[in-house]
């Protein structure tokens, strides 16, 4: 089993990353690092000596005055290098480091220097290092106005914000769980490369990134319907999107029911794209899922009976309940890495549609249990 430290834990990445090794507790385990680390030598020193794997993710990316970002970033590398050096370590150290490298910022120029001091101790103490240079990352939980235009755009559009296009250039992206697969696949091969250009997977302007937002915006979050996605990228953009939307306000949406003498009728769902429909019944006091997904869309459309929808979003403490009665049907959607599940609260059957976005699949289900 490997051990594995991450620091900036807490960040954009390093909380995909380690929620993701969090997936194979039989093969990773997870060092916890806390940013006060760095304040502390004798904090710092007892975490690099758990570790086979040091992943640094830890920088400032924003600040009003650049040499801040520059002093800080250096200043992080150094604190782990003499942590190395103090702990003699031979961890396999792998960097986050950009494609703004050769740009003419003292960001880019923190991430350069700071990655050419790891691969200087990396050949010192005969250590496995990688110095990944990473494209623009998106993805969920992203911080708006810090991390990515994505991140920004995505929350204004969410929030009914109007997005401004300072430049429209063409972005070469990566998503965040693409970006963790490519660290992951360094960590078990021992890549050993100072220089590890990691490839983009999409390229988009930033107009048509905008586009497709405020299509998501109008499509989904007004009126109910998933889009048509049509390809990966899509997919994990409107992923990305879901997760800005305020999800304790916007759910459960009621249907529309149309009731005559010969009772009622509810469309459930209209799609963009395929998938699969179930249906369930479930008996009073029974709870279905405490599962999530991480990049499935799905839908639980209550049609009798009253039912207890509950999510929590994973490394969260934070419980949201959603209570929907079959006298008014309604639906909720799980966003991806929120935990998930429905109970029956009511004294009869409770009638439940549950729609998916692809096909169930035992060799990839994209199912983890944990409960809510």
């Amino acid at each position: 089993m490997l051990k594995i430290g991450i620091t900036g834990q807490n960040g954009f990445v390093g909380t995909h990353l380690f929620n993701t090794l969090g997936l194979q507790p039989e093969v990773f385990e997870r060092v916890p690092f806390e940013k006060s680390f760095f304040e502390d030598g004798n904090d710092i020193d007892a975490f690099v000596s758990q570790c086979d794997v040091i992943v640094h993710l830890a920088a400032q990316n924003r600040h009003n005055d650049p040499e801040v970002i520059y002093e800080i970033n250096l200043g992080l590398v150094k604190s782990l290098i003499a942590s190395l050096e103090r702990t003699n370590s031979k961890a396999h150290v792998i960097i986050s480091s950009s494609s703004q490298e050769e740009r003419d910022n003292l960001y880019g120029k923190s991430k350069k220097e700071g990655r050419e001091l790891l691969a200087n101790w990396a050949e010192k103490a005969n250590a496995t290092f990688t110095g990944m240079i990473i494209p623009n990352v998106f993805g969920p939980f992203g911080q708006p106005y810090y991390n990515s235009v994505v991140a920004t755009f995505s929350h204004q559009v969410a929030n009914g914000e109007t997005p401004n296009i300072e430049v429209d250039g063409d972005l070469k992206l990566i998503y965040v769980g693409e970006l963790i697969a490519e660290i992951i696949k360094a960590v078990q091969q021992k890549t050993n490369q100072a220089h590890y250009i990691v490839n983009y997977t999409s390229e988009a302007k930033v107009s048509t990134l905008l586009a497709l937002l405020q299509k998501y915006k109008t499509t989904y979050q007004d009126k109910g319907e998933i889009p048509a996605l049509n390809n990966t990228f899509e997919l994990n953009l409107f992923n990305t999107f879901r997760c800005y939307m305020n999800i304790k306000e916007h759910f459960p949406v009621k249907f529309t029911q149309h009731t005559d003498t010969r009772g009622s009728f509810v469309e459930v769902i209209r799609l963009g794209v395929g998938g699969q429909v179930s249906f369930s019944t479930t008996v009073p006091g029974i709870t279905r899922g405490n599962h999530y997904h991480t990049r499935k869309i799905e839908r639980f459309a209550v049609i009798k009976g009253k039912a207890l929808i509950q999510l929590r979003k994973i490394g969260t403490d934070e419980v949201l309940d959603f209570y929907l009665d079959g006298e008014e049907p309604a639906y909720v959607d799980m966003p991806i890495w929120y935990t998930h599940n429905i109970k029956n609260i009511g004294n009869e059957v409770l009638y439940t549609n549950f729609w998916i976005n692809e096909f169930y699949d035992a060799n990839d289900p994209d199912t983890y249990f944990e409960n809510v």
